[in-house]
């Protein structure tokens, strides 16, 4: 077997060396930016990291060989909680964690010998990243985009700090395990909803994006038309605000319902009976998530607050709940309760004895709401409602809605169900907020000058556990005030840590600029990034929140383009045992234990053959021992042929049928392997070349030129799948400089001989006919194998059918139209096999040859035959058989009997 290991090795020194794949800013190129999302780097890489980065790396060597300037960065996604979930559990400081994983995954990279151009690496936890987080966060302030209130986070008391939802387990702490409460907290937020309508309307703009992905950014936003509607608090003089998408039901509110973060909540059951109550159901709520709140399996819950709204279109008393399936993060907080029309709002009904009150009906018959056991929540005619009673229920959402302006009881509008973006986090191992708090001056952004806000060092900070590690910083904490240099506080929150991840990709393309987030002139030429790569968990928010940073740097006079991706590509999940892999079922992959025993090209093949990119990819060990033994194929079909290649060009003059037959094939070949690159469809390119690999493997008597023109272009469109062993082959047939750096084959549509594929696949399938006759036969030693060609009419016969059912498929208006030709003789036959042609028109050649070519091409081929099943076989034309058999015979499809 040959040593793959060392190979690889080898080529990645001398890429290195040399610096092949560092770019630069020729402006006058065609560029490509094709970047995969950056790993965060927890401990090593798994199958799945290598997926992502077999699938950009092939993309981009593809690309590179088109000709175009590559910009292939990597980095890695720094700043995290489980760097500071490392310091708490086993005392290693977050940054010796952190770097210590990232060179670990670094050095796995250059191993697999992915084409990255090191010298655009960043790193987000460095000062000279993070410095920019703080920048742009600036800016965002002085924009209006960035600003502070209070909100709700997860807060354990008895570790005095806020947990992440990943952290709150069944309403419980990760670390202590006691309960969990909600807290609200003075916190930092980004205005992304001053961007909710451009980015709704600009994922039309996605044209490249998946559909579903779109789908589910658009769902996200939540853009939904509908009224605000003022209900009167009886007896007060207070109004509380509801939004509804289904005006046309107002009539059937018998209810509302409060969120328990709603503030008015504690303003109605303060010093009464209703207030301990209240607060012991809002406590309990809030121990749950809110995913668990709102799923549709889960029973919802609420209590009764002592007071009574006015529905306004007829004066109907409704009681007022606070319930657990109401948020605040959609519209008001409030939510009117039409229980005949809303299955939720009927069960919470039936719970609590609600009145229900049928405003819709079937136009069959009239609802009636004491019979109801379910809600109607079809379409309908209106009932119970004033003037309106009659109409279709969707037609009179209009007029309602219109209506309720007239008479000011509410007023239409727009409501989106994205909410501004929470950065802040309890947190040290993140970008401080540059923030500064003076009793004098109040909240002081710091000054751009005095950037980067540097984290302290970790050993002056305590992690224990308990609240934020930065709050126990003396040095850090306290400060001086910007604006009049008395005793101030400093800003303890760090930002989330997808702020890194929304511009990391601007970064890369002027990574050491050191006179902003990065040089606009070389963003200008590089972006948009022209193909993403990632996983679809990243569907929602890191895609929205990086759309949203585009945007709000392009209104700074930073960025020149609205949108980040041009096209974006969601890889699917690697599967093992049936189930996604991971460390906790024990169905790991290590990529490193692959790649050290079979070299990395063997892993990144099977990687990129095993599925397509955005399908599931089923882990198999016997599809990596496939992909190693073609590899072995490969690299013996070069090495033990060496006598026979040569580099000059062919004379056109002296080639034979079967040289001409293996040029067809190669032209071929690189027309479908680049169709199938254009289209992502790896899988499918390297079977491609896989059938190519075979026509070599068989191409006896060979033409020095023309079989060193197929193994040139074997080398280089094996390239982007298997580049250690490309520049191998390039070495060995002693071809001029790196393989990785030639041009990609071009191929010649005049020089594909469509009969000669025709030909070869006649041959071929012929030869597996034979084999699987054998298997099903049990024929061991067969004596003699008699090989049918069809009936000459019947060739004329398969050509006017396929030109026939260009125009239908119908059996019956094809023969008829059939017998009105010279065909009509062989009618009895065209009745039998028409169906069963059009049953299975796999069956119907795509190049119909001549009954002379094919009885010729199986002739010739019949010496083959015979070596490889020891015995005689005759080639007959079906009009000189006497045989039954031969009746069977169809153009490209002999019929065989075996004796």
């Amino acid at each position: 077997m040959v040593n793959f290991i060392d190979i690889a090795k080898k080529w990645q020194e001398k890429w290195e060396k040399k610096k092949i794949f560092e770019i630069k800013n020729d402006f006058s190129k065609k560029k490509a930016y094709i970047l995969t999302m950056y790993p965060y780097p927890s401990s090593t890489l798994h199958m799945g990291h290598l997926r992502v980065y077999s699938i950009g790396d092939a993309l981009a060597r593809y690309k590179r060989m088109q000709g175009f300037n590559i910009l292939h960065p990597m980095g890695y996604d720094a700043f995290g909680l489980p760097a500071e979930n490392a310091a708490v559990q086993h005392g290693v400081p977050p940054d010796k964690w952190t770097f210590t994983n990232i060179d670990t995954i670094r050095q796995q990279q250059k191993e697999m010998g992915f084409s990255y151009d090191w010298t655009k690496e960043v790193i987000t936890c460095n000062e000279e990243y993070y410095k920019w987080n703080q920048w742009i966060f600036l800016k965002f302030y002085e924009k209006g985009l960035a600003y502070k209130k209070k909100a709700a986070v997860n807060w354990c008391e008895s570790c005095g700090t806020s947990l992440a939802n990943e952290q709150v387990i069944e309403g419980k702490c990760w670390r202590c395990q006691n309960d969990v409460a909600e807290r609200f907290l003075e916190q930092w937020f980004f205005k992304i909803t001053d961007y909710a309508e451009e980015l709704l309307n600009d994922i039309d703009k996605l044209e490249n994006w998946p559909e579903r992905v779109k789908t589910m950014q658009q769902n996200w936003i939540g853009k939904s038309h509908g009224v605000e509607i003022d209900f009167k608090i009886k007896g007060t003089n207070k109004t509380v605000s509801t939004f509804t998408t289904r005006p046309d039901t107002i009539f059937g509110v018998t209810a509302l319902v409060f969120a328990v973060e709603h503030p008015m909540v504690m303003e109605f059951v303060e010093g009464g009976e209703h207030e301990k109550p209240v607060l012991d159901f809002i406590a309990e709520t809030k121990k749950r998530s809110r995913m668990e709140r709102t799923a549709a399996e889960t029973e919802k819950n609420g209590i009764f607050i002592g007071k009574y709204i006015l529905n306004p279109v007829n004066g109907a008393e409704c009681p007022i709940y606070v319930a657990d399936y109401a948020l605040m993060e959609y519209g008001t907080g409030a939510v009117m309760v039409v229980p005949a029309h809303d299955e939720r709002d009927f069960l919470f009904a039936k719970k609590y004895n609600i009145p229900i009150k049928a405003v819709i009906t079937p136009a069959e018959y009239e609802l009636k709401a004491e019979k109801m056991t379910r809600a109607y929540v079809e379409g309908g005619v209106l009932i119970h409602s004033g003037q309106f009673n009659g109409m279709n229920n969707l037609d009179a959402i209009e007029e309602i809605s219109e209506w309720m302006e007239k008479e000011g009881i509410g007023k239409r509008t727009v409501n989106y169900k994205i909410r501004d973006w929470l950065i802040s986090r309890q947190r040290y191992w993140g970008t401080p907020i540059p923030i500064i708090y003076c009793a004098k001056c109040g909240i002081v952004p710091v000054p751009y000058e005095d950037l980067p806000v540097k984290l302290p060092k970790p050993e002056k900070c305590k992690f224990t556990g308990q609240g934020n590690p930065l709050e126990t910083c003396k040095e850090f904490v306290e400060a001086k005030c910007p604006k009049c240099h008395g005793k101030a506080k400093r800003e303890t929150d760090t930002m989330d840590t997808f702020v890194d991840s929304s511009w990391y990709f601007f970064r890369y393309c002027s990574p050491k600029y050191e006179k902003g987030p990065f040089d606009k002139e070389v963003a200008e030429y590089w972006m948009p990034v022209d193909q993403y790569i990632g996983g679809i968990e990243h569907a929602i928010l890191h895609l929205l929140y990086a759309r949203f940073f585009t945007k709000a740097l392009r209104d700074i006079g930073l960025a020149t383009v609205d949108e980040p991706f041009a096209r974006l590509l969601t890889q699917g999940m690697v599967i093992k045992d049936g189930a996604k892999m991971s460390k906790s079922l024990g169905n790991v992959v290590d990529p490193a234990e692959i790649s050290g025993k079979y070299g990395p090209d063997t892993a990144r093949l099977f990687i990129l053959f095993a599925a397509l990119p955005e399908k599931e990819l089923d882990w198999s060990d016997k599809g990596v021992n496939g992909s190693f033994r073609f590899l072995n194929r490969v690299y013996n079909l070069v090495n033990e042929n060496i006598s026979y290649i040569s580099l000059k060009h062919y004379d056109e003059h002296k080639l034979n049928d079967t040289d001409k037959y293996v040029l067809s094939k190669m032209h071929l070949t690189i027309k479908n392997v680049t169709q199938h690159f254009e289209n992502f469809e790896f899988s499918l390119a390297i079977g491609k070349i896989m059938e190519y690999v075979d026509v070599l493997q068989k191409y006896k008597d060979k033409n020095k030129e023309v079989f060193g023109e197929t193994i040139k272009t074997l080398a280089l469109i094996m390239l982007p799948f298997t580049p250690h062993l490309s520049e191998e082959l390039w070495h060995l047939i002693k071809a001029e400089g790196f393989a990785s750096m030639q041009k990609w084959p071009s191929y010649d549509e005049n020089k594909i001989d469509k009969k000669a594929e025709a030909v070869a696949m006649l041959v071929e399938n012929t030869r597996k006919d034979i084999i699987e006759i054998l298997r099903l036969t049990k024929i061991e030693n067969p004596k003699k194998i008699t090989l049918f060609v069809a009936d000459k009419w019947r060739y004329d016969f398969i050509e006017s059918l396929k030109t026939e059912m260009k125009k239908t498929r119908n059996a019956f208006g094809l023969i008829k139209t059939l017998m009105m030709s010279d065909l009509k003789i062989y009618a009895h036959e065209i009745n039998k096999v028409v169906p069963r042609l059009l049953n299975d028109e796999t069956k119907i050649p795509q190049v119909v040859l001549s009954q002379e070519i094919e009885f010729h091409a199986l002739n010739d081929a019949s010496k083959n035959y015979e070596d490889e099943f020891k015995c005689k076989v005759e080639v007959i034309v079906a009009e000189r058989a006497t045989q039954i058999k031969a009746k069977q015979a169809l153009p490209g499809k002999a019929a065989i009997l075996i004796e």
